[in-house]
């Protein structure tokens, strides 16, 4: 029986819709090759949340620079006798040539914005549209729960612990990054540390407490290989850790270097209180406790609220598949084709037609609003999206660092005004309008397109 081979799928011009390499041979036997708009925007704001993070940008445009279709892909596409030798020849010298404008990583979004402007001939604009959608609705998704985590820690430190729970091991490492982007200090996600370049944080199981003949050996053995580590303590009882933790304190004397406990289970607030209160009469004063065990935002938040003296959380499952909200709407639309504005009429599905920008205007007394508009307006308000790439080739707006990504998002997310930063939901939605040019060419295609429906 043959076994799988490794797979990337970051990599492969195969990973789309085959409804797009449909549509691109149709397109190319019609010669529809001029430059198409699409766009890529959220159409309503979940319940669950405030505001959205924009994020998987860098994925886009590194697809987006090295997108071409191998031998092997072609020789798989002949085979399937679904496409002309005209076409396939065609994505032979497939490159992707097109300009794209978005608005910085780590960017608060809200419905309706576009968060990428791909312009591009029709059918390379087309055939992008699976790998954009899926890149950055997941990163936005991850982003955004992150950064309510991020809210809720209020300061303390949050360690993304969800890879074994993630969907994929592509999800858990883009979770991981999303994470980081927001505000969270690091991941420990192996993986994910190198390929970021992001701090990694890890203790230790309770396997290896249960392996060794007690609690106290383990902590002595363990702390020798690792003596700033964080040594987990609910193993068995966990009061009786944290006491053997101030045993080994008092055997190593001034060669005791942990840094911190690990509470996973129980009443978070009272145990980590009550270590505390050990800790301290024993002058350990510098040992933090850091505490896990099926945290999301709202528990981290009681917590807080409590306060349990918690230095910080380590956020697995709920932050990782994104519990409460695992999907946004995200849509990639034609909004222009060969200088002409293009809209979507269906039902609930409305789109906003031609090129667009967004200004954002942000008040002396701290509130926020924006204005979707056409390219063609200028409003004294700040432009959120940004030529990134030209041509095929990334500019320097698209070339920013993690780094400054998330010193940029962590921006966004602190200047937003505290009644949509909060965890529940804000009394009334973020202001977003229409420009009133935008307003009028919506109304003036959508009539142009039901008076030619009649005939």
């Amino acid at each position: 029986m043959p076994t799988s081979k490794l797979f990337n799928p970051s990599t492969s011009a195969l990973f789309t819709d085959l409804y797009q390499l449909t549509m691109s041979q149709a397109y190319y036997a019609e010669g529809m090759t001029d430059e198409a708009v699409f766009e890529l925007s959220f159409r309503q704001m979940p319940e669950e949340r405030n505001y959205i993070v924009a994020s998987g940008l860098d994925d886009v445009l590194t697809y987006l620079e090295n997108l071409q279709f191998t031998d092997d892909d072609l020789d798989w596409l002949q085979a399937s006798s679904r496409f002309s030798s005209a076409f396939l020849q065609q994505l032979r010298n497939f490159r992707f040539k097109g300009d794209v404008f978005a608005v910085p990583e780590g960017t608060i979004v809200f419905p309706n914005e576009p968060l990428i402007q791909v312009r591009a001939s029709m059918p390379q604009a087309q055939l992008v549209e699976t790998f954009l959608l899926n890149q950055v609705h997941f990163q936005s998704v991850a982003a955004s729960k992150a950064a309510r985590v991020v809210i809720a820690a209020d300061g303390r430190t949050v360690v993304d612990f969800g890879s074994r729970r993630s969907h994929g091991t592509d999800a858990a490492l883009k979770a991981a990054r999303a994470s980081y982007l927001i505000g969270a200090a690091g991941t420990s996600n192996v993986a994910a540390a190198k390929h970021y370049d992001i701090p990694a944080f890890g203790t230790m199981a309770h396997s290896y407490i249960e392996a060794h003949r007690d609690e106290f050996s383990a902590f002595k053995a363990f702390s020798r290989e690792f003596p700033e580590t964080t040594l987990l303590v609910d193993t068995y009882d966990t009061l009786e850790g944290v006491r053997r933790v101030i045993k080994l304190a008092e055997r190593l004397g001034k060669d005791f270097q942990i840094r911190a406990i690990r509470l996973d289970s129980g009443n978070l607030d009272e145990l980590a209180k009550e270590s505390r209160r050990l800790l301290d009469a024993a002058g350990l004063q510098g040992v933090k406790i850091f505490v896990s065990s099926g945290l999301d935002e709202h528990k981290i938040a009681r917590l807080v609220e409590a306060g349990a003296p918690i230095g910080g959380f380590g956020v697995g499952t709920a932050m990782g598949v994104s519990r409460d909200v695992p999907d946004i709407d995200f849509a990639y639309k034609l909004v222009a084709y060969a200088d002409q504005p293009r809209m979507k009429l269906s039902s609930s599905k409305l789109t906003l037609p031609g090129p667009k920008q967004v200004f954002r205007f942000h008040k002396d007394d701290g509130m926020m609003r924006d204005i979707i508009a056409t390219t063609s307006e200028r409003f004294d308000g700040e432009p959120l999206l940004q030529p990134v790439m030209r041509g095929g080739t990334r500019l320097p707006a698209g070339t920013v660092s993690l780094k400054d990504a998330r010193a940029h998002a962590v921006s966004q997310l602190y200047s937003l005004p505290p009644a949509f930063r909060r965890l529940k939901p804000a009394d009334e939605p973020y202001p977003v309008a229409v420009s009133a040019a935008l307003q009028k060419c919506t109304a003036d295609l959508q009539r142009q397109l039901l008076d030619n429906a009649m005939y």
